[in-house]
């Protein structure tokens, strides 16, 4: 029987990577599977090595504090992916986990074959990383068309195959009139993934929502959550005493709560991608420490964080960064776009000409296919 190891670093890629193993276990179904992964490998019945948290850290100065456990870590992956002996390392995302485990694992063993889903982004900073790639990777799967051409500069293998989060895949719609009773409009919430980023999150967030509770009655507040965090949430909010907010974190339920919200506040990232898909407007708002925020201003080659606007090469969902990301200006931005319908139809129509170019529709199917390929 042939094996595949999934190797990821933190709950998106752990996401992105159960589309595509959903695909190979339809198609493919007598494969042997082993991860790193968290609840969507699990939900396929996919044994991971260990919780996905003991590797998922956020910033510069965390990665410092944590180095001699996390190269502990590396070295423990490598180990029991040699022991496994698979036929493909299938790593997704957080490059500076992933790829260091899979160069040392082509180092030990060279006749692994090694493929790569979601490039690293050299295109925002660290361009020269592509050529160290091509010592250690034998295909690198892209989200986004304009990144092949970093790749074929080098001869390394790539593979457009749009984002499967883009797919326009029809499932049975979902009741939630049970979870927003009284036709309210929704504003859907996306505080992050990781317990730093709802840290510093979660308390500006919800002195937005005081604030619109001061003005907007109609509104219903859900904070879309990892099943991790989202008892840690219903509790702030409880605290909180409102009654205008839940948070929830099955994925079918978020998916429809989303398809019907008014309007999103999201953490910059991956979701932004799948609120543009939604035709749901929004901002983007982030916050780090002050040292990390330095030291990316300083790397970066793009004028954006999110990438639809670096994509577009403007800012057609708006950005609250550091300094900027507080209540007051999310309040602000939220309240503007209420006031003027025709900007939030603006947004989503901009939006739309965008990812439009980032769709496949089908992505986990061309991804599948290179892996089967190749084993």
């Amino acid at each position: 029987m042939k094996k595949i190891f999934v190797l990821t670093g933190e709950p998106s890629g752990d996401r992105l990577a159960s589309k595509v193993v959903s695909q190979l276990k339809s198609s493919t179904p007598d494969i042997e599977y082993l991860s790193v992964g968290g609840e969507h490998l699990k939900a396929l019945g996919i044994k991971s090595l260990y919780d996905l948290k003991e590797v998922t850290y956020i910033g510069f100065t965390e990665v410092l504090l944590n180095i001699f456990k996390i190269k502990k870590k590396i070295n423990e992956t490598v180990d029991k992916i040699i022991e496994f002996k698979p036929d493909i390392l299938f790593s997704v995302d957080s490059p500076d986990f992933t790829l260091r485990v899979a160069e040392k694992v082509k180092k030990i063993n060279p006749n692994i074959k090694t493929i790569h889903f979601v490039a690293p982004q050299v295109w925002i900073w660290r361009e020269h990383r592509v050529k160290k790639l091509k010592s250690f990777l034998d295909h690198v799967l892209l989200l986004f068309p304009f990144e092949k051409k970093y790749f074929d500069s080098e001869n390394i293998q790539s593979t457009f195959t749009g984002h499967p989060l883009l797919e326009n895949i029809e499932k049975n719609k979902i009741d939630i009139s049970q979870i927003i009773k009284d036709n309210k409009k929704i504003i859907s919430i996306f505080p992050g993934s990781r317990q730093s980023e709802i840290d510093i999150l979660l308390p500006i967030l919800i002195d937005f929502i005081i604030m619109m509770n001061h003005k907007y009655k109609d509104i219903f507040y859900v904070f879309h959550s990892t099943s991790e965090f989202n008892k840690l949430i219903q509790d702030k909010l409880m605290k909180t005493g409102f009654k205008n907010c839940g948070s929830i974190s099955d994925e079918k339920i978020k998916s429809e709560v989303l398809k019907s919200s008014t309007f999103a506040v999201a953490k910059s990232g991956t979701i932004s991608l799948e609120i543009c898909n939604a035709k749901v407007p929004s901002v983007i708002i982030y916050k780090m420490n002050t040292i990390n925020f330095l030291i990316i201003k300083m790397l970066v080659k793009v004028n954006y964080a999110n990438i639809i606007n670096i994509a577009a090469n403007e800012e057609i969902i708006p950005e609250l960064l550091q300094s900027n990301c507080n209540s007051k200006n999310i309040f602000k931005n939220v309240d503007n776009y209420f006031d003027n319908n025709q900007s939030m139809q603006n947004q989503i129509d901009k939006s739309q000409e965008i990812i439009k170019n980032f769709k496949t529709n089908k992505s986990s199917e061309i991804a599948a296919l290179i892996l089967t390929n190749s084993l």
